[in-house]
């Protein structure tokens, strides 16, 4: 017995010198540790990257949260992970954000998607639906007491353009004016950019301007929102079909979240939650696109061209 004790005395001397050992300092000295000021081990990183979605100003920034919250909603209810909405000014901006790579999803308008494409391989990834069809027009609307019939009558007058980078609000009706052996410059009394369709048409509505270009698919939307606004504007001039605006992504996303993105696009016609999604912004589905869509903007870029 008096042998077992001995040991056991002899592991405690052994492990308390060996404690002490390391407790001292090179000086010397013995140091002592706080267990009270001990901080906590670091835990695991649980954050997640959000998925990062731009939208060009085709709509004012108050319209496009309200339209778009229920899709990147439900993109994130599908991805499991946030969402953020990330907005910009102007097109340009916006196609600059993917190029740079700063965003995995975008939604552009169609003569930014043409530029893109050509100037650092913007890739298309699906094109809404609406009404059964995959284009839209510019309509040329005046307020209702102007006396304009067509679009020669708009000389001398006020015009809003929407964004440099617009089809509908841009490059159309230049290519107009060009037909008519004129520029903005020399045809309007005045000329001036909203930097979004909703307010060009409100622009012209409350007399700001006495006409403006504005993209089909948002006047309808407008209309079909505000009564009033039939009896203050009027539609005096409407172009041929172009490519609806799409959806696309950077040349730099990674092909398995492109894959993703477009599956749950795809599916959200067939989901509650999806159809839901889709009806704040009055589209039907999406579905595929081909870059051939957009071949009449190319054209009219080519008329432009010196």
């Amino acid at each position: 017995m008096r042998n077992w004790f001995d040991w056991r005395i002899s592991v405690v001397l052994a492990v308390a010198l060996a404690l002490a050992g390391c407790a001292t300092s090179p000086s010397g000295s013995v140091s002592t540790i706080a267990l009270h000021d001990l901080s906590p081990l670091p835990t695991a990183s649980t954050s997640v990257t959000p998925l990062r979605v731009a939208v060009a100003a085709i709509i004012s920034p108050q319209g496009t949260v309200a339209s778009y919250q229920p899709l990147l909603d439900y993109l994130g209810l599908r991805l499991n992970r946030p969402v953020e909405l990330v907005q910009r000014r102007t097109y340009a901006e916006a196609n600059d954000l993917v190029r740079r790579n700063e965003v995995d999803l975008a939604f552009v308008c169609t003569h930014a998607y043409v530029l893109g494409a050509r100037e650092f391989g913007m890739e298309l990834l699906v094109v809404p639906q609406v009404h059964g069809q995959t284009v839209y027009h510019s309509a040329i609307i005046v307020r209702d007491d102007y006396p304009a019939r067509t679009f020669a009558d708009l000389r001398g007058s006020v015009f809003a353009f929407t964004d440099p980078l617009s089809n509908t609000g841009y490059l159309y009706p230049n290519v107009v004016l060009k037909r008519l052996g004129q520029t903005a410059d020399g045809f309007f009394r005045r000329s001036f950019f909203t930097y979004s369709h909703d307010r060009a048409i409100d622009a012209v509505a409350q007399g700001l301007a006495d006409a403006a270009a504005v993209d089909s698919l948002v006047l309808d939307y407008a209309l079909a929102r505000d009564s009033r606004l039939r009896s203050r504007i009027r539609v005096i001039d409407r172009s041929p079909s172009f490519g609806i605006p799409p959806v696309v992504v950077g040349p730099e996303v990674r092909p398995q979240l492109k894959a993703a993105l477009r599956d749950i696009l795809f599916d959200m016609a067939t989901d509650p939650l999806g159809r839901q999604a889709l009806q704040a912004l009055d589209f039907e589905r999406f579905v595929p696109g081909t870059d051939d869509l957009y071949a009449s903007v190319r054209d009219m870029e080519k008329e432009l061209s010196p």
